[in-house]
């Protein structure tokens, strides 16, 4: 089937979306501006927090938005956060038709749709919306269930484990896979810790460059457990500050993460982090750096998971594998129904 002038458009506004950061709570948007030939006249995209919208941005770059199409790729909100709701501004602009592929599943948000329509504007949703929701899977299932998105990590040797049996682990893998981690930490908006590890191993749980230089994004250590985070560790002096959950409740810490609007999380806590997450059912996506070497022993990547028999066993679709000197990293999700 050939494509329309609307699925060209949204392309294009998937494309814009893409340049949106990650991390922040807010999903990445992008908003072509059509006018009645099909010409693109107008584009924007979203920033980050706190900035405009994408349809605000786009309406920003023409003079007289009147009769213009909007091609958005997510149903333009309907509410009053740190900026106005978009789909008002579209009202106020003078587009009439709004055409976007996946709806807003934000239960504060949402309702931008029937907004536009009770205002006399044409709507066309779900253009190119497989597409989109991959971009967005990870926003739109942390906004929908009202809690972040996890992604489990750990380092680990081919026969699973992660430390030899005096404790020591370091390093299992090699330098290009922990840059790798750096860069998977700087895409998180929180990297959770268990407090054993931080007594244990004092780590500063920053995300860097190559030459160790921090990056422009730092994840918000958090630190589940109820002793408290010693006054001269590491961690109290991260450059994104510091949560202590005082509890090794994982519902009330992702309920708490949630309201702070924290969509990314990664686990990067020890086994017994790991296997709490896990067994409670929170772990989305697994980041699993592999070594070729072998230890032996009884200190597993992940302990005891619950499970007694293999058609319990927890399943997961690999999404991808990439080779990282020696290492390889594996990145799996869990698969549907388990």
């Amino acid at each position: 089937m050939a494509e329309t002038v609307y699925d060209v458009a949204m392309r294009r506004a998937l494309d814009l979306a893409s340049r949106g950061p990650v991390t922040g709570g807010n999903p990445q948007v992008g908003c072509v501006l059509l006018d009645a030939s099909g010409a693109v006249v107008g584009e924007g995209w979203h920033h980050g927090a706190g900035t405009p919208h994408a349809e605000i941005d786009a309406l920003s770059r023409v003079a007289d938005a009147r009769g213009l199409t909007a091609v958005v790729t997510l149903e333009p909100c309907n509410h009053t956060g740190r900026t106005g709701p978009c789909s008002e501004a579209l009202i106020a602009a003078g587009v009439t038709r709004v055409v976007y592929a996946v709806s807003d599943p934000g239960h504060e948000s949402a309702g931008g749709a029937d907004r536009l329509r009770a205002a006399g504007i044409e709507v066309v949703p779900g253009v190119l919306a497989d597409e989109v929701r991959e971009l967005l899977h990870v926003w739109l299932s942390a906004v929908a269930r009202r809690r972040p998105w996890v992604t489990v990590k750990w380092a680990s040797t081919l026969d699973g484990r992660a430390a030899a049996g005096d404790g020591t682990s370091q390093w299992i893998t090699g330098t290009a896979a922990r840059q790798r981690v750096h860069e998977q930490r700087a895409a998180s908006d929180a990297i959770l810790v268990g407090t054993g590890t931080v007594l244990a191993d004092d780590p500063a749980l920053t995300a860097r460059g190559d030459g160790g230089e921090l990056l422009p994004h730092q994840p918000l250590p958090v630190v589940v457990g109820e002793r408290p985070v010693p006054a001269d560790a590491a961690l109290r002096r991260h450059p994104a500050g510091l949560l202590e959950t005082g509890t090794r409740d994982l519902g009330r810490v992702m309920a708490e993460l949630d309201a702070r609007g924290i969509r990314r999380v990664y686990v990067e806590g020890g086994p017994t982090l790991a296997s709490a997450v896990i067994a409670a059912g929170l772990a989305d996506e697994y980041a699993v750096y592999l070594a070729p070497a072998l230890l032996g022993g009884d200190r597993l990547a992940v302990g005891d998971l619950g499970i007694r028999t293999i058609d319990d066993a927890r399943r997961l679709t690999i999404d991808g594998v990439e080779r990282l000197g020696d290492d390889l990293l594996i990145l799996a999700r869990a698969a549907k129904g388990s």
